[in-house]
């Protein structure tokens, strides 16, 4: 083997191999034809900047053989395909990939960049902290084997995203995570014993042999925490550093690096201090911190990933022939489902035939069971509890509410808060200045006392890495979406929570949000010698013949078996309906009936519909879109905040005024169309409000998506759910006032941590400078000032 690296791989390069690209007219050696090939598909492309970007070396490449992309080939089958794939659009397809070997943010870079450049391939989206790659594809262009190898032959593998393939990733890194923390936690326990024996003899006298043992014991222990244990670090570190810039990882390695240095040099001498105690805790602490850190930050993507895999494999398909247990992979919208009493729904649907009740827990937040009878919708991965059910399937695979979750909740995590990214600055810049200080308080050391300057440089760089700071705002968001999603609330934009903090004025649609967006019958008045009970029977029986909204409250109150016999029934269009009953002509409707004039009066937010004969008026019911249970909770609550209130709806004004003073809510405008309601929006923030808009329809979509923040009922329509900040999976509307509490909270948290780091940085700099903190004290402060900031965030779940 030759001492030659690759310069795509970094693999060494075995003596008698020639292979060369050239990059701005530098000759450079590789490894083998894939890597040749890689580099010259990157450089041909114009990425050449990746080499100048990359903070970590990438998997080797290598040429793909037929079998591998035969293999490749079976993902283009449309079978394979409805378990993952979505269908985005006419002939647009989108689906979720796990890449593995990515280990920086140029490897991110050149994986879109590359992908982007193939013709066909709409957009792609990779997320550094999941590894998931959402990927948008023109199926008359290109084929996904044809993404996959593209990827492949970058070095890095891909495919197809599932819960239980991450979440088996996740735990192999956890695992290995927990290793290094065993490691360096037994190096520090009894590195710390001989240390306390040192500082003891150093006080007390020592015999020049016994120190020596005990300074060797301690390099001993100590070398598999550098060499293993901080791994880590090292890898971060020098990421940074090749891509020409300083992250907080660079202190540390230099803390450590010097320290095992000067003291592997002091144990050579036999003589002066040794700092693997330092090194030990410092690497323990700060191993435990960070995965303290990642736990939190890790959370709310398990609690997503966690719903998918509620959906069980396999189904009990009903069919002419009988039942029989599938995979859920080879069933397709409209087939028919048995779903027993204890299992689980293996896909969206509706029920055909059948009553129980179904625990959505896991998946609304509702901890009560719900109702389904015939005709409701099921989603896939709640479970069944009483009766068996009989559903038809509407929806699999990506086309499901669990895989919309996943969905909103990967775009939610490719975006950073403003908080978050000022953080991320300031701690660049605080290390520099570290750096700067550092330098300056060992030369001044240096000048006055030279035995004391390593031992001060080193507690100051251990002291002050900005560990805290970098953590203050992600630790706190994580927590925070983490809570909302176990209570019903998923957050879909980064900005969501830090702008629902600020919130000033709340602006409601009526229909489906404040209300349940079905009109009920409120009241029945008899007008002649029939009573109520009657005339409710003949109306719903004349009902029967109508597809009217206003039908199915009067059917809703009535059994199918009370039900009259309705002959010569006729829909009178604009009028009502009219039909025989037991020799009898009666009629239904809001206007003229049988010579019969009716005033339909709206002055209480009521609909009326009248009964008649052909020749009375025999009953008046009065409908209306019932207020939601919960509709007078959340504006109480909001109310007593100081919040502003307002509902801007298209319904009849006299209707939407109804609300509003059920309500108590003052600003209520009724007969909008879309365009009028943003209209009212934009003049609300043009006078400064900060507004937060709750809708559920497709009208209004372009209010949800004008308003600062915005949030979508879990049971409306896509395009309201696609628009929104937050989606309100529970339906709970007290949940919103909720979830107005945890923002305000974390923005409170995330201010604490902000100023706890800084306080504690103006306090230890000046300190250690001062040559008043040892090492292993440095080390003790810095990790507690980290924990204390994970530990405040935690607060949020």
């Amino acid at each position: 083997m030759s001492d030659a690296a690759c310069f795509h791989c970094g693999e060494p390069i075995p003596r008698g191999v020639d292979f060369f690209i050239r990059i701005e007219s530098t000759p450079r050696a590789l490894c083998c034809r894939g890597c040749q090939a890689v580099a010259q598909a990157i450089v041909d492309n114009g990425l050449a900047d990746y080499y100048k970007n990359r903070t970590q070396l990438p998997q080797r490449g290598h040429e793909l053989l037929p079998a591998e992309l035969e293999q490749l080939r079976l993902y283009d089958h449309p079978q394979i395909q409805k378990s993952f794939v979505l269908e985005s659009g006419a002939h647009l397809k989108q689906a979720v990939l796990i890449l593995e070997g990515i280990t920086c943010a140029a490897c991110v870079w050149l994986n879109e960049r590359h992908l982007l450049q193939l013709p066909g391939v709409k957009s792609v989206q990779v997320n550094y902290g999941s590894h998931r790659a959402r990927v948008s594809w023109d199926e008359r262009e290109i084929n996904l084997s044809r993404i996959l190898a593209e990827i492949q032959l970058l070095g890095y593998q891909a495919h197809p995203y599932n819960a239980q393939s991450a979440a088996a990733l996740r735990e192999k890194r956890h695992k290995k995570d927990l290793r290094r923390l065993a490691i360096a936690g037994i190096s520090a326990a009894q590195v710390m014993m001989f240390a306390v024996a040192l500082y003891a003899g150093a006080w007390y006298g020592m015999e020049a042999g016994t120190a020596g043992l005990l300074r060797w014991a301690s390099l001993t222990l100590t070398l598999p925490v550098m060499f293993y244990a901080a791994q880590p670090f090292y890898s971060a570190a020098g990421s940074a550093l090749r891509s020409r810039h300083l992250n907080m990882d660079v202190p540390v390695v230099i803390a450590l690096v010097s320290a095992f240095v000067g003291s592997v040099y002091n144990t050579l001498l036999g003589a002066g201090h040794v700092y693997f105690d330092a090194i030990s805790m410092f690497t323990l602490f700060l191993l435990g911190t960070r995965l303290l850190e990642q736990n939190a930050r890790e959370r709310s993507v398990e609690a997503a990933e966690n719903l998918l895999k509620l959906a069980p494999a396999m189904a009990t398909r009903v069919s002419d022939a009988g039942q029989q247990c599938v995979p859920v992979l080879e069933l397709i919208p409209g087939d028919r489902l048995l779903v027993k009493p204890g299992e689980a729904f293996p896909a969206d649907g509706t029920v055909e035939s059948g009553a129980s009740a179904v625990d959505e827990a896991l998946l609304t937040g509702e901890s009560r069971p719900v109702a389904k009878l015939v005709g409701s919708g099921v989603i896939a991965g709640s479970i069944n509890l009483d009766s068996p059910l009989t559903m038809i399937v509407t929806g699999i695979g990506e086309h499901t509410v669990l895989a919309s979750i996943v969905r909103m909740l990967d775009h939610a995590l490719a975006e950073k808060p403003r908080l978050a990214q000022l953080a991320d600055r300031v701690s660049g810049y605080f290390t520099w200045a570290l750096l700067g200080v550092t330098l300056l308080v060992g030369l001044a050391w240096w000048a006055v006392e030279a035995d004391r300057a390593f031992e001060i440089v080193l507690a100051l760089l251990v002291v002050t890495c900005p560990c805290a700071l970098s953590l203050a705002a992600p630790a706190a968001l994580a927590a925070a979406g983490s809570h909302l999603l176990r209570r019903g609330v998923l957050i879909t934009r980064g900005h969501a929570l830090e702008t629902l903090a600020q919130v000033t004025r709340v602006v409601f649609d009526k229909t489906g949000t404040l209300t349940v967006g079905k009109p009920v019958l409120q009241a029945t008045q008899a007008l002649a010698e029939l009573d109520a009970a009657r005339c409710l029977q003949l109306a719903a029986s004349l009902e029967q013949a109508s597809e009217h909204p206003l039908a199915q409250p009067f059917l809703a109150c009535v059994k199918p078996t009370e039900l009259l016999p309705v002959s010569d029934a006729r829909n009178e269009l604009g009028r009502g309906v009219s039909g025989d009953v037991e020799g009898r002509r009666y009629y239904i409707g809001r206007t003229e009936l049988a010579g019969h004039v009716t005033q339909s009066s709206t002055d209480s937010g009521m609909t009326q519909v009248w009964l008649a004969d052909e020749s009375r008026l025999l009953a008046r019911f009065e409908l209306a879109d019932a207020l939601r249970n919960d509709a007078k909770a959340l504006v109480d609550m909001l109310k007593a905040r100081g919040m502003k209130l307002s509902i801007l709806s298209g319904d009849d004004p006299a209707t939407v005024r109804h609300i509003g003073d059920q309500l108590g809510i003052d600003d209520c405008r009724g007969g909008l169309k879309p365009a009028d309601k943003l209209a009212a929006l934009q003049a609300m923030q043009a006078a400064g409000e900060v507004v937060m808009m709750l809708g559920d329809g497709v009208n209004d979509a372009p209010v949800l998506a004008a308003a600062q923040v915005s949030l979508a009922m879990g049971g409306g329509t896509q395009v309201a759910r696609a628009t929104s900040d937050i989606v309100l999976l529970s339906e709970r509307l007290p949940e919103v006032g909720h979830a107005l509490n945890v923002s305000r909270l974390a923005m409170s948290i995330m201010r604490q941590n902000f100023a706890w780091a800084i306080a504690y940085n103006l306090i230890a700099v000046p300190v250690a400078a001062l040559g008043l903190v040892s090492p292993w004290l440095a080390a003790i402060g810095m990790s507690a000032s980290s924990l204390i900031v994970v530990v405040n965030a935690l607060r949020l779940r």
